[in-house]
């Protein structure tokens, strides 16, 4: 059985067969999917297939995991947390140096986040790995629900769009790239600046805005920073 310290929440298994079923991809990023319209572009025809694939995903028996390893050494994990009357997927963070995983976004009703700028997310997709979800579209479309800027750069909707194309069924992957990418997360669309070298966000539910109550420690802030930085070749850590 998996474990990820600090998380004690089960029974977690590793299950990327998942990801080769074009499905699973509009289903995980159902959240951003929001509208009638958005559903019948990502589904079409294939609405009740998807409506079982989620029922398998959200068995209490089995809590999926997929895991996106970086360059640093840390590791994203998306948690399908299957519990009775509160199903979400935990997005976490960890480094074997850490006595317990961090929290980066929570795609629930009680939704935590933005755990991300577009240009993380693009360097987590992007970034080597040799264990782990490799393949850089399975990890953007992954990791796509923590994603909250307000500031996308023109190319986002193509990337977006080549991902889609190359991993689902659905018919016009441009269309629901531009509803993905105009519902991002369920939160606003946050605005993100540098500051001391660390980039934090304004997201009022954001882990990742020190402003915050619940925020990340500013040491996790920096070193979650650098991880999510392709151009680092290693990172700060923080002792626990």
């Amino acid at each position: 059985m998996l474990r990820i310290p600090g998380y004690e929440e089960g029974p977690l298994v590793q299950n990327s067969a998942y990801l080769n079923d074009p499905l699973f991809w509009p289903v995980h990023l159902g959240t951003s999917l929001q509208g009638e319209d958005a559903q019948r572009a990502a589904f079409g025809a294939d609405w009740d297939a998807a409506m079982e694939l989620y029922r398998r995903l959200s068995s209490e028996r089995e809590w999926p995991v997929f895991s996106v390893p970086l360059s640093s050494g840390h590791t994203i994990h998306a948690v399908y947390r299957n519990i009775e009357g509160d199903h979400g997927v935990d997005y976490l963070i960890h480094h074997p140096a850490w006595s317990a995983a961090e929290y980066l976004a929570v795609d629930d009703g009680h939704f935590m986040g933005p755990g991300m700028a577009w240009p993380e997310l693009l360097s987590a997709a992007r970034q080597p790995a040799t264990e782990g979800i490799a393949d850089p579209d399975s990890r953007l479309l992954l990791l796509f629900p923590t994603l909250g800027d307000a500031r996308l750069p023109d190319d986002a909707a193509a990337t977006l769009t080549t991902a889609l194309a190359a991993l689902t069924l659905i018919e016009e992957p441009a269309e629901v790239a531009g509803m993905l990418l105009e519902n991002q997360g369920q939160w606003a669309p946050a605005h993100w600046r540098l500051a001391d070298g660390v980039w934090i966000s304004d997201g009022g539910h954001s882990y990742r805005n020190p402003g915050n109550v619940f925020a990340l420690p500013g040491g996790r802030l920096r070193e979650i920073s650098d991880a999510l930085d392709s151009r680092q070749a290693t990172v700060r850590r923080t002792s626990d």
